[in-house]
């Protein structure tokens, strides 16, 4: 099911959504936010969707906000559509399943923020990530001041923000910003791999992951103590724990079902 803004595809419960707009290197647009959000909160309740692959056409990953048509915008028209990319930010992270962020070619600005607030990020080792608010004198939206304190500290967060200069993928995967730096050609097939084998994984078990991780900042040690607790005593009458176990002791790989 294709839209103008955003392709859908989905297969062995892989749910592909691919930013299309190549000639404006994927900037955002109205459209594609309120699509990906659509899919994003839909892939929430639907069962059959494992992982989700977010993706760009052509070129580039994203160049995130269409600085073009900001042009002469008024301040609500801003915060309006600053909003549509936050709701997008919002059903990414509230969805209980693992989302995947393949990059190619260049993330930037939004795009970089929309890539950050993924749970895994597949890019190609030529990939180029910039905060590039800077350039345009505006600070980070999407997510930002979130997303990248979190994983490289406050001090190479604000040296990639104040200067806006374009991060290697290489150093980005040093910085553990990047999980899997792979030969451009290489891309669409690790991303597949790993999107695959997510697939085949305990879900209920990598959405409680996915939760308690992302509230780790937010919580004190004694909160994340009694959150594991519950989420492990949730797991444990789990269809997928029973068979892990079963596996475990037939000495065979598990069948998990998501339940």
């Amino acid at each position: 099911m294709n839209g103008e803004d955003l392709l859908v595809r989905f297969e062995d419960g892989i749910l592909e959504l691919v930013l299309n707009r190549p000639e404006k290197l994927n900037a955002f647009s109205e459209p594609m936010m309120q699509r990906l959000t659509t899919e994003l909160i839909h892939a929430r309740v639907d069962d059959a969707v494992k992982v989700v692959v977010i993706s760009g056409a052509g070129r580039a990953f994203s160049a995130g906000g269409d600085i073009a048509s900001m042009d002469g915008a008024q301040p609500t028209e801003v915060y309006e559509h600053i909003g549509l990319l936050n709701r997008a930010v919002l059903a990414m992270t509230a969805l209980p399943k693992p989302v995947i962020a393949s990059v190619q070619g260049f993330a930037a600005g939004a795009g970089f923020n929309l890539a950050l607030a993924s749970d895994l990020i597949v890019a190609a080792d030529d990939a180029k990530f910039v905060m590039s608010f800077a350039q345009v004198g505006l600070t980070s939206d999407g997510g930002g001041h979130y997303f990248l304190p979190y994983l490289v500290g406050p001090h190479v967060a604000k040296e990639l923000l104040f200067l806006a200069e374009p991060l290697p993928a290489s150093r980005a995967y040093a910085y553990g910003i990047v999980n899997r730096l792979v030969p451009p050609a290489e891309l669409a097939a690790e991303t597949t791999k790993l999107a695959r084998r997510l697939a085949m994984g305990p879900s209920v078990a990598l959405g409680q992951m996915k939760r308690l991780v992302d509230r780790a900042f937010q919580s004190s040690l004694a909160q994340m103590l009694e959150d594991e607790q519950t989420a492990q005593v949730l797991l444990t009458g789990s269809v997928d724990h029973r068979e892990g176990v079963t596996a475990f002791g037939e000495k065979r790989q598990a069948k998990f079902q998501g339940r």
